[in-house]
């Protein structure tokens, strides 16, 4: 069942239906086989069919633990992105945050505790593009809107790690980055993937005859994006509510700009930290420095981010929690427009 956004998130339970499920969703986050027939791969590791495991994906899919099995492209990798945030009146945050999802640009939508209650992230193909939308969220909901775009990654991985061994290492991205420009073969792959993976035998050959393309040219342009760091990392993608992580907190400091590097890579190295970066400032909000902590009760997320704290000497500076409270839209980025279906 897919989560009802009118439900708190601190309702939801995890389910594992046994040992090759609950590997299927943790060793296949990443390190996907990007082969012919990736499922008989993976099929192999676990020991079990080809079709059992395209069955329990179909039913993790459709339960809403997994969101789909494809690519997660960088952010600023390509295209234009960025997180927003919205004050909407509460007796009327279930219809703005419907007018906000409505938009195919917007892949994440939660309503968090603060005055700023709506944060949404939009991803476009292009900043004029990505302008656009913001100003017509603004014109739709008639509320204030602020627009904090990423400006370095200390730790951006979206995986969880199921098995509780923690991560070992930190990724670190300073500095602009320059888009990449893809060929028009690469938009048309694009288009197809950014919803994911058929689950099917062999879903590259699927995507390239969508595509227009071979399957052997699908196969070469994701590994090819893999290498460059367009793709973050290719596999089965979760939703965390459902895996039993039903607290998550949004962490945000104001620190001085000249220290936000070096706090921000104490911060990525803590562990409890799923992503850690810095966004601009806006008007109204004054923070920069963020980091996601998920944990399976809000009591579990407090304790973890006063160790945090405390390990990385942020006490002094000026700083919110903002909990989400519901979800109202978690898909994957849409880059490029999705194909009509008139074409």
């Amino acid at each position: 069942m897919l989560l009802d956004p009118r439900a708190p998130i601190m309702s939801l339970k995890p389910v594992f239906s046994d040992e090759a499920d609950f590997r299927l969703l943790n060793d296949f986050q990443r390190d996907f086989p990007l082969m012919t027939r990736p499922f008989a791969r993976i099929a192999n590791d676990l020991g079990v069919t080809e079709a059992g495991v395209l069955s329990r994906l179909t039913s993790l899919r459709e339960g809403g633990t997994v969101s789909r099995v494809g690519p997660v492209f960088s952010p600023r990798r390509i295209g234009a992105s960025t997180l927003a945030a919205l004050k909407a009146p509460p007796e009327h945050l279930e219809e703005t945050a419907a007018v906000v999802s409505a938009h195919p640009e917007i892949n994440h939508n939660y309503a968090r505790e603060h005055e700023w209650n709506l944060w949404f992230v939009v991803a476009a193909p292009d900043a004029v593009a990505l302008a656009r939308v913001l100003r017509e969220i603004r014109r739709e909901t008639g509320c204030p809107v602020i627009a904090l775009p990423l400006r370095e990654e200390y730790h951006i991985d979206l995986g969880f790690d199921l098995a509780g061994k923690g991560r070992t290492t930190t990724q670190v991205s300073y500095g602009p980055v320059t888009p990449e420009v893809l060929t028009p073969a690469e938009v048309a792959i694009m288009q197809v993937l950014q919803s994911g993976l058929p689950l099917i035998s062999r879903p590259f050959a699927s995507v390239g005859n969508s595509a227009g393309v071979s399957e052997s040219e699908v196969l070469s342009t994701v590994r090819d994006w893999v290498a460059r760091g367009i793709v973050k990392r290719f596999g089965v993608v979760v939703r965390h509510h459902e895996l039993g992580y039903r607290a998550n907190a949004m962490c945000v400091w104001d620190v001085p700009d000249d220290q936000t590097n070096a706090l921000g890579e104490r911060l990525a190295a803590a562990d409890g930290v799923n992503l850690c970066y810095r966004r601009a400032r806006a008007e109204g909000w004054p923070f920069n420095l963020y980091c996601m902590i998920h944990g399976h009760d809000q009591a579990e997320v407090r304790e973890q981010l006063a160790k945090i704290v405390a390990q990385c000497e942020l006490a002094d500076f000026p700083s919110e929690v903002l909990f989400s409270t519901r979800r109202f839209k978690q898909c994957g980025a849409r880059y490029v427009a999705e194909k009509s279906t008139n074409d």
